[in-house]
């Protein structure tokens, strides 16, 4: 968790060196990366996301995009 931390507050405007830096690190990578990337995320949002990483996932519920359009989530 700390290295995770560590990771997002020196990139944390930018998710790709952030999630590059705690591969690196080793040990528990998806749990690292995971931590890192939602910390990142929750800051910049998802748009610094690369749409190469996004398009092969599923879609986000209903309630992700309403509360990122502003409406109260359901």
């Amino acid at each position: 968790m700390p290295f995770a931390l560590w990771s997002a507050a020196h990139h944390q405007d930018d998710p790709v060196p952030a999630l590059w830096t705690t591969a690196e690190g080793l040990g528990d990578v998806d749990t690292t990366c995971a931590i890192t990337g939602g910390v990142v995320a929750a800051r910049t949002g998802l748009d610094t996301v690369p749409r190469t990483w996004r398009e092969p996932c599923e879609p986000l519920p209903d309630r992700v995009a309403a509360a990122e359009a502003g409406a109260d989530a359901v």
